[in-house]
């Protein structure tokens, strides 16, 4: 069924690259969603009234609510692939996330909205008569519901969107809630016990803890999550296998939404290579790279002396120095300027998010162990953030 609808309405529906093909996933999505989660709304909520079922009203005032998410996304995938202009140079793809975000305020809202009318229920109990009518229309719902889920999560996965994936949660929300508004109607039907506003309750809570792990979870991308470890190893490995390149550091990765990937990263080339020669290899990886990964790729060059015998002597007591140090790695672009009365021994160290020690400490115990090596040594430490696993 699901690759019959993508075949239907979505053009060249396997290259789920282009940010047409990805946008044409959205809409789709978004259509079914609407179309589907109306016409369920409405036959809920006219059961509902006919059978003064708050628990049924409630569940069809939910779909609704499932309808205004699917126009959101429908709107989101519609906005996020706008072209780049002046005032955002990177384009509007994390616009998707922001969809993905507003959907799951809606989840969030529907279920404090299903457990106040469900606690007004336990209160100020009303008679709930049963109908096959009822039955019937739920049954339906929740058959609608298990297939809106696996198709959403399925779409959601093909072209990796947390927006549909969240649409996908709500729709599985959707059918446990309106499955335990089903049980509590045949209960009534055959023992007279009306569990309407107790269930109702317990599907609310159900409805916000999912809400807010949704939250959660689709905000992320937009504070600046940490980039995938399988693509930081992939890059690792591609770079590290070009002859000529003696060692990486310094990778940053920028996600500005789907298909909008930005990363730099340090090449150490030896120094004593001819100049152009390096230059071309890191153009090269650049260019490959990039191709390979699908995202926009910078390299930048830093040549290292291989054979300078200052750096001989001191770059492992340096390194077992620094090793020490809980949160500290890689120490890389180490360098000496001679001068007259000292020498800089100059080079970087990536700090990790839970190094305890302040820069300060981790100066002087550098220095002092430079110091014991020749006392005219200075050491000159630039700190980097650890943005990645490399």
């Amino acid at each position: 069924m699901n690759e019959f609808l993508y075949k239907l309405f979505i053009k060249d529906h396997n290259n789920v690259k282009d940010v047409k093909v990805r946008e044409g996933y959205g809409k789709l999505a978004g259509a079914v969603g609407f179309v589907s989660n109306t016409i369920i709304s409405v036959a809920k909520i006219i059961v509902g009234v006919i059978t003064s079922s708050i628990a049924v009203i409630a569940d069809g005032i939910n779909n609704l609510t499932d309808a205004a998410s699917s126009v959101v996304t429908l709107v989101g995938f519609r906005l996020a692939a706008l072209p780049e202009d002046k005032e955002h140079p990177y384009g509007h793809a994390r616009i998707e996330y922001l969809a993905g975000l507003i959907v799951s305020i809606i989840v969030l809202f529907a279920g404090f909205s299903l457990g106040k009318s469900s606690i007004e229920k336990i209160i100020n109990p009303q008679e709930t008569y049963f109908s096959y009518a009822t039955v019937a229309v739920l049954a339906m719902a929740i058959i609608v519901k298990i297939w809106q889920a696996y198709f959403n999560y399925s779409t959601g996965k093909k072209i990796d969107s947390a927006t549909i994936k969240a649409t996908a949660a709500d729709s599985r929300n959707d059918a446990i809630a309106t499955s335990m508004v089903l049980i509590s109607v045949i209960i009534y039907r055959f023992t007279g016990v009306d569990l309407d506003g107790y269930l109702g309750l317990a599907v609310a809570i159900f409805i916000i803890i999912s809400g807010i792990s949704l939250i959660k979870e689709t905000s992320s991308p937009l504070l600046g999550e940490a980039p995938d470890p399988e693509l930081i190893e992939n890059i690792a490995k591609d770079v590290l296998a070009y002859d000529g390149v003696l060692g990486i550091h310094d990778l940053v990765v920028h996600n500005y939404g789907p298909g909008k990937v930005f990363a730099s990263i340090h090449i150490e080339v030896d120094a004593d290579t001819d100049i152009m020669e390096s230059h071309d290899l890191v153009d090269t990886i650049e260019k490959e790279v990039g191709e390979k990964t699908g995202i926009y790729f910078v390299a930048h060059m830093d040549p290292v002396k291989t054979n300078d015998p200052v750096i001989q002597k001191v770059y492992e007591p340096i390194c077992h120095c620094v090793s020490s140090f809980t949160g500290l790695r890689h120490v890389h672009d180490m360098r000496c300027v001679p001068g007259k009365t000292h020498t800089n021994i100059i080079f970087d160290i990536i700090v990790e998010a839970d190094c305890s020690a302040s820069e300060e400490e981790i100066n002087r115990a550098v220095d002092m162990t430079v110091k014991d090596i020749d006392p005219t040594y200075n050491v000159v430490i630039t700190f980097d953030k650890a943005y990645t696993n490399l």
